[in-house]
């Protein structure tokens, strides 16, 4: 497959976070927006196209349930994954002090990034959008000037917006986003690696501990853990998990078949190369 024929489907407009990532994950793909992270699912599960892109973890926020969610209920697996700066600006579509905003639209995770500014501003109502990017086109539709978003200053300059107030953000804010595709990837390339799992635990005393334990005896370092409840199942929990090292690792393989034995269930969400620190871009601002 060249180039050419790669798809990569992200949620929201252009301009959205996602939309940055698509471009540091596949640079020479053709971008395709989706309404919703349940749109970028269906289009990857369907192979309509060759990958999907969504936030799945934000420095400050911490796990995006929504993308956690869909991965479990779907067949995809990770297969790549990038970590952007995220930078927040307050846009609207004319510059007026911001005792004159009365509502302010972004993404739940934006939001929740940007606590202080919202405290300060407690005349104007958050208002939820499916993305950034969305958030700023509805603003720059309405041209109400009362009606502001946070986004960044890419999504500003593509719906002709103005900054009200710029790096809004509560503290630098980083955003790990991941490439999903319809098969688990068992290549092995040079670079630090990653194996992403989901597990639900007996419903026993020490269950979780036992799980988990053979990780601690073999060194496997866990990077990740999140509990979430499982819908079909009232109060009852699912454990996503994410390990440092290749599914084919000798004490990784090991782990999981003890893992296996441990828990009620367990599934591979994915292996990818890790994004490391040194290896983060800006997004383009």
């Amino acid at each position: 497959m060249s180039s050419n024929d790669i798809t990569v489907a992200y949620p929201g407009r252009e301009g959205a976070h996602s939309a940055a990532a698509c471009d540091r994950l596949f640079p020479a793909a053709r971008v395709v927006a989706q309404p919703s992270f349940m749109g970028v699912v269906e289009v990857v599960t369907s192979r309509a196209c060759t990958y999907g892109v969504l936030p799945i973890e934000s420095s400050l926020a911490g796990p995006v349930n929504e993308t956690h969610d869909l991965l479990y209920d779907s067949a995809l697996s990770i297969v790549a994954e990038a970590i952007l700066p995220i930078h927040h600006s307050l846009v609207g579509p004319a510059s007026v002090p911001l005792e004159d905003v009365r509502e302010i639209r972004s993404h739940p995770v934006a939001l929740d990034q940007c606590r202080a500014l919202l405290a300060s501003m407690p005349w104007a109502t958050a208002v939820v959008s499916a993305t950034t990017g969305d958030a700023a086109a509805a603003v720059a539709e309405l041209g109400d000037p009362s009606v502001a978003a946070i986004a960044s200053a890419r999504a500003a300059r593509m719906h002709g917006l103005v900054s009200l107030a710029d790096d809004v953000g509560d503290h630098a804010a980083y955003t790990r986003f991941a490439a999903l595709a319809p098969y688990t990837r068992l290549d092995r390339r040079e670079g630090e690696w990653r194996t992403a799992l989901t597990f639900e635990t007996h419903h026993r005393a020490g269950a979780l501990h036992s799980a988990i334990g053979p990780l601690a005896r073999r060194g496997i370092d866990m990077v990740q853990l999140v509990s979430r409840p499982i819908p079909s199942r009232p109060f009852d929990y699912r454990f996503d998990c994410v390990l440092g090292g290749h599914p084919l690792d000798e004490g990784v393989s090991a782990a999981l078949a003890e893992l296996a034995v441990e828990t009620a269930r367990l599934r591979v969400f994915g292996s990818y190369r890790a994004d490391r620190e040194e290896g983060w871009e800006t997004v383009a601002a």
